[in-house]
């Protein structure tokens, strides 16, 4: 199954982070904090302004981009975990790695 988002919504996976620490203490799964950053997978075409036009999206697929941590709705796909949301849920794109 593929996923289309429409209008100024976006399609989010997750980035894992890391279950061990520097000094190499493992995280228990339920202790870890859900990530808050993830790659884009789709793009809608854009939110529709006053005059009628479709406003481009600032985001495309690939960008690693920064969310708030109850942003977006899970969507369950192929058995990976997805976020669908609003471009307005982004609160930045990740440049440089």
């Amino acid at each position: 199954m593929n996923l289309r988002p429409l209008a100024d919504r976006v399609i989010v996976k997750r980035i894992e982070s890391e279950t061990k620490t520097a000094s190499g203490i493992f995280i228990p799964d339920n202790a870890a904090e859900k990530p808050d950053q993830g790659e884009v997978l789709a793009v809608g075409p854009g939110k529709r302004n006053d005059k009628g036009d479709i406003a481009p999206m600032n985001v495309k697929v690939g960008d690693r981009v920064l969310f708030g941590k109850y942003s977006g709705q899970t969507v369950k796909v192929n058995g990976d975990e997805l976020l669908v949301m609003k471009e307005d849920d982004l609160f930045a794109i990740v440049e440089g790695k």
